[in-house]
């Protein structure tokens, strides 16, 4: 079965950004989504915060043309009225936390892949690092 990883924003900051020293472990991810071994998923709702983050950076247009290459190879996930409904309702201690969640769920993702695991730890799918799935696949997980 082929993985479909849910990136949360912190990820996909880490990627776009290239920050250092997280940047080479999804860099590898993003490569194998690039070539079909896995699938990867982000919620619309990180695209404004990814954007916002980057512009700081970087020039607007450079961000944009960052985020439109994500988009070919990760599936956007909507934020539904289901979503932040059980948002609301669910015990995160940070909305924005719960919204990724269940927008993993809702997009029948097997992994979260974030940096703050802590904040997810009620969690009925596991939740990684990008460099804890790749040791993962090396072990044969």
């Amino acid at each position: 079965m082929r993985h479909k990883l849910f990136l949360d924003t912190n990820i996909v900051l880490d990627l776009l950004g290239e920050r250092v020293p997280f940047y080479d472990s999804i860099a590898k991810i993003a490569t194998l989504a690039d070539k079909g071994k896995i699938r990867l998923a982000i919620s619309a709702m990180s695209y404004s915060t990814i954007f916002y983050v980057l512009s700081k950076y970087d020039k607007p247009k450079v961000v944009i043309e960052k985020l439109s290459k994500l988009k070919v190879f990760c599936e956007t996930v909507g934020l539904t009225e289901k979503i932040i409904e059980r948002g609301l309702l669910s015990n995160f201690r940070d909305f924005e936390d719960g919204l990724q969640y269940y927008s993993a769920l809702n997009s029948n993702c097997n992994i979260l892949i974030t940096r703050n695991g802590k904040d997810f730890k009620e969690s009925a799918i596991p939740i990684m690092t990008a460099e804890e799935y790749l040791k993962g696949l090396k072990y044969g997980r």
